[in-house]
């Protein structure tokens, strides 16, 4: 045990539990806190411009990482800020952990104005996290963050806030930090297991539909196993790409909107083995499973098994320990009828189809993945161009490719890439924005001209907010109010930042554009123009 304050118990607990870096801004009910992390060293301090950034900046750290994000923020306005980004984590299953500053805890409650006061906070992150909690007394503070932690890192790893009010932050006293819970994945009912490889091995036809659990278990290498054992096709959702290598003969892409391989293969399949997706087939697409089709789920979430699509074999466990025990239960040989010659057939009548309805979008994500290549990281905005990357860009390995999932969260892609460049600070990252999202976040370039994260930040300007000007052309009889934008010159506002500016005169020079802005030391804004295009939906 040793004297400490409850701020420094607050950093020393979480450096006991592995948090490498805390993105934040300073506030006075969180200044104890940073003062603690001056003095103790060992966590790196993020500074950014917006609350929403350090939540976001969280996120994309986790995501590409497997690791907690954590952001700190004063209580009220601050952590209000972050609601959008901990909503993202929360639709993606990302574990980001959020302290808030809070009043002081004789003044919670009474109504009295103290500074950043807002009754029943907690109410607030409630729909939006696992678990969150106001701590109640200095001594707790260690084992606050030990369970939040422990929460994060169990089951379905969604965020969770812990609040701790600034009187508890100065008291001193004796602390005791506990040690780090151990994490066991969950593990799959072996009778459960063995009933699905009995249905496996007797497929004709069987296929695996792959979702953002598959990637947030590490559970990849378990899958593509499976997949080749089983000569099955696999299916990823646009938070499950990389779940296979997107380059495997066995991967058929993703299946978001027409053209969607998953409408060709779905009709032929006779077990249809989904793990870690939500299968929301009835959403996207006029399929729904045959009498003569069996869905086995596996799924670490109880409350996603059936909610979407009847399942005939339910199965509640962590994605990488279901895949590699049913691996261990695949003895006999395998009746798939699948051949590589169909299965190439139906990947290039998708890519042709994509061709001929979306040729420039497919021409400028092709140029992106050749550029970024195997290493790179890819964070697509709520834009045309990311909209059209759920389908075309292939993603070669896991935590590669960052969506903010139904939460669609505009203006998250540019400080979501500066959260994984600092998570990743060898490997490229390129963040798809448009002009309308972009400006949610721009600040942040100087977060990272400070921090040195050499991001590329693509910034596609149409002078609009496109999918909304589409769809006031196409179903309000072009009434056009509210959705068109006059944009600063990007390139010169990422010059005034410190950043690198690079203004293109046309999406014909995007090639260009990208090998210079990726050759940079430091963040990079590459402005493309281009038409209002055609999305996905419209096919």
């Amino acid at each position: 045990m040793s004297v400490m304050n409850g701020a420094e118990a607050l950093i020393a607990s979480l450096a006991r539990e592995g948090v490498e870096v805390i993105f934040g801004l300073p506030g006075t009910q969180v200044m104890d806190v940073l003062d603690a992390i001056y003095r103790q060293q060992g966590i790196r301090w993020v500074t950014v411009r917006h609350e929403q950034a350090a939540a976001f900046m969280a996120y994309g750290y986790s995501r590409t990482t497997g690791k907690v994000g954590v952001a700190l923020v004063v209580s009220g306005p601050g952590a209000l800020y972050t609601t959008a980004a901990l909503g993202t984590a929360y639709a993606t299953s990302t574990p980001v952990l959020l302290v808030s500053g809070q009043v002081e805890s004789y003044n919670l409650g009474q109504q009295r104005g103290s500074l950043h006061e807002m009754d029943d906070q907690l109410e607030v992150f409630r729909p939006l996290t696992k678990w969150c909690h106001r701590v109640q007394t200095m001594d707790e503070i260690p084992r606050a963050v030990n369970k939040a932690i422990h929460y994060l890192r169990t089951g379905r790893p969604r965020p969770v806030e812990l609040e701790i009010p600034r009187d508890l932050m100065q008291m001193s006293a004796q602390v005791e930090l506990p040690q780090p819970r151990s994490i066991f994945p969950s593990q799959p009912s072996l009778e459960q297991i063995r009933a699905a490889a009995s249905l496996l091995v007797s497929a004709k036809r069987p296929l695996i539909w792959a979702g953002g659990g598959v990637i947030g278990s590490d559970a990849s290498e378990a899958l593509t196993h499976l997949a080749e054992h089983l000569n099955a096709p696999v299916i990823m959702t646009p938070q499950g790409k990389g779940a296979i290598c997107g380059d495997h003969p066995l991967s058929l892409g993703t299946s978001y909107l027409k053209p969607d391989p998953a409408l060709r293969l779905l009709p032929q399949a006779d077990i249809i083995l989904v793990v870690g997706s939500r299968f929301p087939l009835s959403l996207r697409t006029p399929w729904t499973p045959q009498r003569n089709q069996k869905v086995i789920q596996v799924d670490i979430d109880p409350a996603q098994i059936g909610r979407n699509e009847m399942v005939h074999l339910g199965i509640v466990a962590d994605a990488r320990s279901a895949l590699t025990s049913l691996l261990e239960e695949l003895h006999e040989g395998i009746g798939s009828t699948w051949q590589s010659t169909e299965l190439e057939k139906i990947k290039a009548t998708v890519i042709s189809e994509l061709e001929e309805v979306a040729p420039l979008q497919l021409s400028l994500i092709r140029v992106i993945h050749d550029e970024l290549k195997e290493e790179g990281i890819l964070v697509p905005g709520v834009t045309n161009i990311g909209y059209w990357s759920y389908i075309a860009y292939p993603v070669l390995r896991p935590r590669a490719y960052l969506t903010p999932s139904y939460f669609a969260t505009l203006g998250y892609a540019f400080p979501t890439a500066l959260g994984a460049k600092m998570g990743n600070p060898q490997r490229p990252v390129v963040a798809l924005c448009g002009d309308g999202g972009f400006l949610y976040a721009i600040q942040e370039l100087a977060t990272a001209v400070r921090e040195d994260l050499n991001v590329v930040a693509l910034v596609f300007t149409d002078g609009a907010f496109g999918s909304c000007l589409r769809d006031q052309q196409r179903s309000y009889g072009n009434r056009i109010i509210g959705t068109r934008l006059r944009n600063p010159d990007f390139a010169r506002l990422a010059e005034a930042f410190g950043a690198k500016g690079i203004k293109l005169s046309s999406p014909d020079e995007l090639r260009e554009g990208l090998c210079a802005a990726l050759a940079e030391k430091r963040p990079t804004v590459v402005e493309v123009p281009v038409p209002n295009m055609r999305l996905p939906w419209e096919i």
